[in-house]
This record gives structure tokens, C-alpha cells and sequence, in this order.
């Protein structure tokens, strides 16, 4: 394994770890599965005890990456699980598993030692490739990256071999070193004896936190595991994690977050859109800010397979009812850029297609022209405008939709706001497809940070996230040439041309890319944004294991503080 550069003790300005005490931390979605196997939305704790084999590398210097970005350089990679890794062949990926590391002293599993047969179950599991699973997870059913795994398989105790399909390593890096929840191992001896792991109770993971206590739609509380085999990297003679509890609270208001943030009773706080942090900066100015660029644009959603909006004419009325220029300067106070997104995130440089790279004409197509909105829609068929209504995850900023609502009625389209808590709005309109007009979630298919040939998954034909129902062949060839490209440089212009192509299909519709704010007490120490990179990153939030159990409390200054 590569080994990674740093600068030495750039930790050293965190001050010295303490021991104890408990972090409080806000979750802006519903809690409401604890087993990988049933998708990758509706949890965001599951990493306070399961872990993956791979992880961001906490070695890393913050000035070298912060891990803000949603794009992971593989010199930001490191194994947790897997203690190693290599190719031996460019269709066989070997991991070699981290010895000594045992799963929580509970039942059913009892303190056992952690070994290569975990892993493959979990994948079997998952993906249907054995262990008495045929068929993969409903919920990674269509990943492009597993339906090119062919086997998982354990030849020793400690080694776990990989076969692929592709010898492409960019998309089996990405597939096995995944950001978010699916690549968190479950316990085997769980899943045999309940069936699965949906019940809390039934939580055993080999993570630095164990599952204590749970309240539907309050809170969620993880406790110390005194038996955790992971030591502090920069200092290896402390044994982890710092903290004794960690405490999910459910608070979906962000003003409400806010004022629990100022009262102190929570510590850190993600999603917090640039305006009222900027208000929070004003009124409380030692709470501390971290800005996370976007990695996923806002935008209006609208299901391509039925009138109205099967018509691009619609679709393009829309947007130019939209004036993004008087939203940036009016809504956020000019803390955003005033351009729009298309597949690619403007953070990736050297992907996609910049803004400045626009031909004029499509630039023509996103400028605020209410006018040639109305001639289209009269085009189309709809003089006078239409009905319609958008289904909306609380999770997103509602002020900002209620101002898109106004832009669409001045051009005759009366647009009904239906709000959703998060969880119902996945059950609604992700996975039963009941949505008949438009939608609008936190992840959006717009503006992504993602692995260059996942972001050309997320409006391919029959994708379990295409919620835009959007069937298009000529969009559906832009993956196949990806994967098959040769090198870099033949991605990127495959990117190029899939960015400029759903641009001028309006398959969505782009507002603007804001990014987040996560906000902490001066008291939570050892961190300097990973929580945040990661919600900006998979566009909610997801707690990463190999983070909180480095976190401390300075007890003494939160004290001084009056908390």
C-alpha cells in the first residue's frame, strides 16, 4: 500500500486529547433503519459502530486536503479493516485483513475476532453473490460498479480476494472505498439468528461506539466500546475513542438547530444553509464555522416521462423563468455564485464542463427571460400556463423553493408545495415512484462531487436514484464509453460532452449551488470539518466511525464558557 505523505504534527495546534464527557450532535433526518441491506438513506449513524474497510486518511494534513470535497484522490485513502491492499492482477483486488480486531462483546457475537469471512458475507449479503443470497440489496440493485463483481472469496483468515468483470481500477477503488453507509460490515451471527439487523437491539458492530438506547424521532445514544482495537494515529499510545457517549438528536428546523446550538446543549451541527449561518455569525460569533463547497446543486426536479414536462420546451420555459442572478444578490446576499450546475460539480476542476466553457447559445438558455418562458409554454400547448405540484424534503431550504414558486407564477405555471419529511419522501418518491409532477431533495441529480463514472448513474435508464424517471439512450451511452475509455483523459471528454448534453436536455432544473455551513462549539476539539466534508460530500449526513472517536471535550473551557 501506498504509503501517504503529511507534514508531521500539524496536530499539534488541536491541543492535547482529553478523556471523557459526551458529544451532542444534531441529525437533520429521521432515524430509521439500522441495516445497511435496506438502504443507504435512512440512517446516518450507522458508523458510531459498524466500520468499513476503508477509510479517509486521518494521517492526512488538512492544508494538503480537508476531505471537503465529494472527489477522493487515492492519496486520501487508507485501510481500516483491510490493514493492506493490492492489485494482483487488473481484474483481482486483494485485501489483506487488519488482524486483532475483535466485534463487540455482545450477543450473538460475543467479542469474536473479526476475520476475512465478515467481509465476505457482507458483500454475498448484499450483492447476492453467495452465502444463501442470489438476488443484491433492493436498494444496490443497479450500482454500475457490483454488477461488475463477479466473486467475493476467502482464501485464509485474513485474506479477502476480489474478482471483477472491468479492469478498470478507477471504478473498483471507488465501488470498495465508498464514502457512505453500504460498505459498513454487519455482524453475520445477527443476521442468521434475527434475519436481519433493522431492530436496535440487535446493533454489533466492531466500531469504536456501541448502540445503547434509541427514541424514535428524538434521539439515539452511543456509549464508549472499552474494547476497541483502534489507537490514535498521532499519538499511538492513546487508545480510542476520547469521548464516552455520543447523542443523536433528530432536530429537522434548522432555526430550531440554531437555537439549541446557542443554548449549548448541541455541540456540531451540519447542513446549515450560508444565510443563517451568516445571521449565527452575527449573534454568536464564538461559535465556530467551517463553509463545505457544494457537491450537489439545488434544483427543481421534474419527471420527464409525463406531460407536461416530457415536452423539453416545458422544461426550458422553466428554467428561464428562474432569474438565478436576483437570487444570488437578493437571497444569498451574494455568498454564492449566480451561475447554474449541470452533472458535474464546478469543484472538480479538470471535469465536467465550467461555466465559462458554455457554447453562448446554452448560456442563453439558463438567463432569466420570463418573456420567451411564456412563448414556450404557449408553444407547447399551454397558453395560459398549468397546474402542477412539487413533492419537497424538509431537509431542503423551503424559503428558497417558496421563492422559485413565485418565479413560476409569473409565467402562469401554479406550482402546490407538499412537504415530506425526509424519510417518507424516500419511501414516496425514490423508491415507490408516486410523485406524478415534480420533486425536490437535498440530492439532487445536478452539480456532484461524486467518482466521474457514478455521477453518469444518476439519470440512466432504470437507476433506483432517477427519480426524474428520465429514459434517454443517448445519455445512457455516455457510462458504457467511460468505463471502456482508456485513460484520464478520455473520461474527461466523455464528462465534457455527458455535462453539456444534460444541460441542454433540462432534464432538471438548475437554481444555484450554495454549499453548507457545519457549526461547533469552541469545545469540541480534534476536528476541523470531516463531519461536514462527508454530508457535503453524499449530500446528507453521515457520521464517519473514523472520525468521532477523535474527537475530545476540553471540559475545562466549555466550563469556563458557562455549558
Amino acid at each position: 500500500m501506498e504509503k501517504k505523505t503529511t507534514n508531521s504534527n500539524w496536530w499539534d495546534k488541536l491541543g492535547q486529547p482529553q478523556y471523557g464527557g459526551e458529544l451532542h450532535i444534531r441529525t437533520n433526518r429521521r432515524i430509521a433503519n439500522f441495516d445497511p441491506y435496506f438502504g443507504v438513506h435512512l440512517t446516518q449513524i450507522y458508523t458510531a459502530w459498524m466500520e468499513k474497510m476503508f477509510a479517509l486518511d486521518w494521517l492526512m494534513d488538512p492544508a494538503i486536503n480537508d476531505f471537503r470535497e465529494g472527489e477522493k484522490p487515492d492519496n486520501t485513502i487508507r485501510g481500516h479493516l483491510a490493514e493492506s491492499y493490492e492489485f494482483a492482477d487488473p481484474y483481482t483486488f486483494v485485501v489483506h485483513v487488519r488482524k486483532g480486531v475483535h466485534w463487540q462483546n455482545l450477543p450473538p457475537a460475543n467479542g469474536r475476532e473479526f476475520v476475512a469471512e465478515d467481509i465476505v458475507f457482507h458483500f454475498h449479503r448484499m450483492y447476492g453473490l453467495g452465502s444463501g443470497y442470489t438476488k443484491p440489496s433492493p436498494a444496490r440493485a443497479d450500482v454500475v460498479a457490483f454488477k461488475e463483481l463477479i466473486s467475493v472469496t476467502a482464501p485464509d483468515k485474513y485474506t479477502v480476494v476480489f474478482k471483477w468483470k472491468t479492469s478498470s481500477r478507477e471504478l473498483i477503488l471507488d465501488a470498495l472505498q465508498e464514502i457512505g453507509t453500504s460498505l459498513c460490515i454487519e455482524n453475520p451471527e445477527v443476521v442468521k439468528q434475527y434475519g436481519d439487523t433493522r431492530d436496535w437491539h440487535h446493533a454489533v458492530g466492531t466500531g469504536p461506539f456501541m448502540l445503547k438506547d434509541f427514541v424514535q424521532d428524538v434521539s439515539a445514544t452511543v456509549v464508549r466500546n472499552p474494547d476497541y482495537w483502534g489507537h490514535d494515529e498521532r499519538y499511538p499510545e492513546n487508545k480510542l475513542p476520547y469521548l464516552d457517549a455520543l447523542k443523536f438528536y433528530v432536530i429537522l428546523d434548522q432555526e430550531k438547530t440554531l437555537a439549541e446550538m446557542r443554548a449549548g446543549r448541541i455541540d456540531v451541527a451540519d447542513q446549515i444553509s450560508p444565510v443563517l449561518a451568516q445571521e449565527l455569525r452575527k449573534t454568536n460569533p464564538e461559535i465556530l464555522q467551517i463553509a463545505h463547497p457544494a457537491n450537489t446543486a439545488a434544483t427543481i426536479d421534474p419527471r420527464n416521462d409525463r406531460p407536461p414536462f416530457n415536452d423539453i420546451r416545458v422544461r426550458r420555459a422553466m428554467q428561464l423563468a428562474i432569474d438565478l442572478n436576483g437570487i444570488a444578490k437578493n437571497y444569498y446576499k451574494g455568498s454564492v455564485e449566480p451561475i447554474p450546475s449541470s452533472l458535474t460539480s464546478r469543484n472538480m476542476k479538470g471535469w465536467g464542463l465550467p461555466w465559462e466553457e458554455w457554447p453562448q447559445d446554452l448560456k442563453e438558455q439558463y438567463a432569466y427571460n420570463p418573456a420567451l418562458a411564456k412563448k414556450l409554454l404557449a408553444d407547447a400547448g399551454y397558453p395560459h400556463g398549468f397546474k402542477t405540484n412539487i413533492i419537497a424534503d424538509t431537509t431542503g431550504d423551503m424559503v428558497l423553493l417558496d421563492i422559485v414558486r413565485q418565479y413560476f407564477k409569473d409565467v402562469g405555471i401554479d406550482m402546490e408545495i407538499r412537504t415530506m419529511e425526509s424519510t417518507d419522501w424516500i419511501k414516496y418518491v425514490l423508491t415507490e415512484r408516486k410523485h406524478d409532477q415534480l420533486a425536490q431533495r437535498t440530492v439532487s441529480p445536478l452539480g456532484h462531487g461524486y467518482e466521474p463514472i457514478r455521477q453518469l448513474s444518476r439519470l440512466h435508464t432504470g437507476y433506483s436514484s432517477n427519480y426524474l424517471m428520465v429514459s434517454d439512450p443517448v445519455f445512457d451511452a455516455f457510462q458504457p464509453a467511460a468505463i471502456a475509455a482508456p485513460d484520464e483523459q478520455a473520461r474527461k471528454k466523455v464528462l465534457r460532452d455527458a455535462n453539456e448534453y444534460v444541460a441542454r436536455q433540462h432534464f432538471s432544473i438548475s437554481l444555484l449551488s450554495p454549499g453548507s455551513f457545519t457549526v461547533y462549539q469552541p469545545w469540541l476539539k480534534g476536528f476541523h470539518g470531516q463531519f461536514g466534508a462527508v454530508c457535503s460530500a453524499a449530500g446528507s449526513p453521515q457520521m464517519l466511525f473514523f472520525y468521532p472517536a477523535r474527537f475530545w471535550i476540553d471540559k475545562d473551557l466549555k466550563k469556563k464558557m458557562g455549558h
